[in-house]
Order: structure tokens, then sequence, then C-alpha cells
């Protein structure tokens, strides 16, 4: 029997960023599923504070190259790639000038948000899903963590929901402690429907804040994980009111295995007809 897939979609990863409760599971989770038989693929931002020299990142051409349209203007695609060699891992990194290239994350040397991260989680978001349909590679199951991947179980439901690639993959979303303040730009319903998304789909993020991301991202999932202890309120009474298979917290020592009879349950209700 072939070894299902699951694709790791993170927004932090040790060694690449600074070690968080996300970053170590994002390093940590996929080569314990990989040794658990499953195949893997992981990606992640490749924000411009990664060194690129001291952890070997190098270009993919025949991955890179492609254009992405958000919001009527052209960014141009490229795919860098890293090993995890104790791992026996790659990480695969998304990355443009646009968006990537300043020396922080998500936020500036004052802690502000930038005001375009709407758009750089829209090309993420469509980033990883192009680059996976070059690899012919259909994942059986799409393991999203951090609010920064929220829009991907939209956009596999209602953007990729005809691809041949996605429509047999199941979404589990992670859910961390790492709520921000404030809104992102109040033209994000606006851009999503630029990729022919119904605004009646989206009615959740009229107000683009942290909470209704996530829920957003709740609505267009299989499963869901509370990945900390302590999350928002507002977000875990919507998850547990969901009525989606749910995973809670789990210690240091168990997560792995908790997770992976969790991928197997989420499976195995594809397979019973349950979904």
């Amino acid at each position: 029997m072939a070894k299902k897939k699951v694709l790791f979609i993170s927004q932090e990863i040790t060694p690449y960023l600074p070690e968080t409760e996300m970053s170590i599971i994002g390093r940590n989770l996929p080569q314990g599923i990989q040794e658990r038989g499953k195949e893997i693929r992981t990606f992640m931002p490749r924000f411009g504070c990664i060194n690129e020299r001291r952890n070997q990142l190098h270009e993919v051409i025949r991955l890179s190259g492609m254009n992405l349209i958000i919001d009527d203007t052209d960014h141009p695609l490229i795919i860098k790639v890293a090993s995890i060699q104790t791992a026996r891992m790659q990480v695969y990194f998304i990355d443009n000038e646009d968006f990537f290239q300043r020396k922080h994350t998500l936020f500036d040397d004052e802690g502000r948000y930038f005001s375009d991260n709407d758009e750089r989680a829209i090309f993420f978001a469509r980033g990883v899903m192009e680059t996976v349909k070059k690899l012919q590679w259909s994942p059986d199951l799409i393991h999203c963590h951090g609010w920064f991947t929220s829009l991907i179980p939209l956009y596999i439901k209602k953007y990729y929901h005809d691809d041949p690639m996605f429509m047999d993959s199941q979404i589990i979303t992670s859910i961390y402690d790492q709520e921000f303040s404030g809104n992102l730009d109040n033209r994000l319903k606006e851009k999503l429907t630029w990729d022919k998304i119904d605004s009646i789909d989206i009615e959740v993020i009229n107000n683009p804040n942290y909470i209704n991301m996530l829920k957003l991202a709740i609505d267009f999932s299989d499963g869901l994980i509370f990945g900390s202890s302590d999350i928002n309120k507002e977000v875990k009474e919507y998850a547990e009111k969901s009525g989606l298979p749910l995973l809670e917290n789990q210690s240091e020592e168990t997560y792995i295995d908790a997770y992976s009879s969790f991928y197997n349950k989420i499976l195995s209700e594809v397979v019973n007809g349950a979904k």
C-alpha cells in the first residue's frame, strides 16, 4: 500500500527562526511523522531574517519563475530549499522580493505588524499550492501551523476544490497562542475575490483581525489541534462548537504519537465515507 502523504505548512520552523512552541513543533513533527511511515513535504516563508548562507538555502530553478497576481499586481514566485540532514528532511521556502526580503518576520522593529501582511499571507498560500502542483505531489493530508497559514484551508476548499491534486486532501489547522492586535488590511476580502472566492464564504473576515482569521481557517478545515495550552478564549469556543474532530493540547513527550493517531483518524473517516 502506498504511503500516505502529509504536507506541513508552517509559519515558523527552527533552526531557521528562533525556538518557539510552534517552530519546535514545525521542526520535529515532520521528522516524527516521517519516521512513523508517512511521506512528507514541509513549507515555510523565506523571511528576510533567515541567513541563507548559514542554513544553505538555494533556489530551485525548475520550481521558480511563476508570477502570482495579487490585487491586480504581478509578484514573481521564488522557491528555495534547505536540508535538515539529521532529520533526512527538506524544507521548501516561499520567497519574493516584495514580500519577504525585509529583515523581519511579520512586524517591524517597534512591534507593529506590516501593513501588507494580508497580501503576504495570500502569496504564501498560493505559492505553496502552486509549488506542490509543480512537484506533482498530491497530499492526503495538509497540516497548517500559525495564523499566517489561515487562508490555506479556504484556498484548498474554494480555489483549488476541483484540482485533482487537492480534491481529496484533508486539512488540519493547529491553533497557537500567537494573538496579534489590530486588523489586517480592510480590503482583504476584496483581494480574495480577485481569485474568484465568493464574498459570502468569507463574511467572517469583514473585520480581518486575528480572531476572525482563525475562525475562517476553522470554517474550511477538517480537523483541529490546540497547539498551545493557552489560546484565545473566543477562538477556542468557536473551535469547540464547530463539531470538527479536535485534539486537545499535548505534552512535549506525547504530541508526535498523538498527532499521528489523529491523522490516521481523519484519514480513516475519509476512507469510511464519514467526510
